[in-house]
């Protein structure tokens, strides 16, 4: 299969994005997230070629990126002031608001719902690249649907070969897992995925508590019970656990950990053990690429230690419950 080519970040590279944009067209480019795959969100031929190339269903609804906090207005009816003080807060950055669609909002960037995401990227290519575009851009990340999140150009270009026309290189993501989504459609804003701008910090911007979870709120990105996933099956469990399984498991397995400590000298079951930060910050920017690269491997088996059950871990946690599955 035919790569896309990967091309430096340069204002002579971002015109030539641009110009692919406008001609309908897909474009990755890097967030402070991970990294999207673009396109025009007014045409519907274009964004139309994402669900194409990510394999993604079409009732599953995309973000709209944006350049400024003024533009809220030109994709959603009303913007509460919660809403706007949340954008006030936060924007450029990692968070994601759920309001109500305007009326020339495309069906295929809401998954026909009446609601619409938005965020302002905190990332010089990615506000650069909205600024000469002029408009919106749909971007969900750049990978196949339900995959591990790409935080490198090169993870595009091996994800989704040439669907995109042109990939932007903007470095390693510096958060490295996805945006926090707030819904503000219900009477109470409601936290729909966590990400690393945390809910307490969320809550203390906005004074209030969160609504309890329902049923009731909107399809959003990410939020399957399976997603984020390795192709190798993964599991996730305590250090405890994690040495009996290491210990019991046959020696005709390969087996990759992800683990917060040091290999201990009586496992010698793991193929690869790669240890990440205690640290829930750097732990998120290197967890999506450490998993791609045990991925690679070939291996029969991935086991997770879980990080701790707090509000800094929660994001992750998410991630990892949906990449795999239940905590043994």
């Amino acid at each position: 299969m035919l790569s896309a080519q990967i091309v430096d970040a340069t204002d002579d590279n971002i015109d030539k994005a641009v110009d692919v944009l406008r001609r309908g067209e897909l474009v990755a480019f890097p967030t402070e997230t991970v990294y999207g795959l673009g396109a025009d969100a007014c045409s519907t031929q274009a964004v139309e070629r994402i669900f194409a190339a990510k394999g993604r269903p079409t009732n599953h609804p995309l973000i709209v990126h944006i350049s400024n906090v003024s533009e809220l207005t030109q994709w959603a009816t009303a913007v509460p002031d919660s809403a706007m003080k949340l954008a006030e807060a936060f924007w450029p950055g990692p968070l994601t608001v759920i309001l109500k669609r305007g009326a020339g909002v495309i069906d295929g960037v809401t998954g026909g719902q009446p609601t619409i995401g938005l965020r302002v990227p905190a990332h010089p290519v990615a506000l650069k690249l909205l600024r000469r575009f002029g408009g919106g851009i749909a971007a969900p990340s750049a990978n196949r649907f339900g995959q591990i999140s790409p935080t490198k150009a090169v993870h595009v270009q091996q994800g989704l070969g040439s669907s995109a026309a042109l990939i932007l290189d903007g470095g390693s993501c510096a958060v490295g897992i996805e945006s926090s989504i707030v819904d503000f459609t219900g009477e109470l804003p409601r936290l729909l995925r966590p990400g690393m701008l945390s809910r307490a910090a969320i809550e203390t911007a906005l004074g209030i508590d969160f609504a309890p979870d329902n049923d009731g709120a909107p399809r959003v990105s990410g939020s399957l019970e399976s997603h984020y996933a390795p192709q190798t099956p993964a599991r996730w469990l305590d250090a405890e656990n994690m040495q009996a399984a290491l210990t019991s498991a046959p020696d005709r397995l390969t087996t990759g950990v992800i683990a917060l400590h040091e290999q201990p000298a009586a496992v010698t079951a793991a193929s690869v053990w790669r240890n990440l930060s205690s640290d829930p910050d750097a732990y998120a920017h290197e967890l999506y690429a450490q998993l791609r690269e045990l991925d690679a491997l070939n291996l029969d088996l991935i086991l997770i230690e879980t990080p701790p059950d707090t509000d800094e871990w929660e994001a992750v946690r998410d991630r990892l419950r949906r990449a795999a599955g239940t905590l043994v």
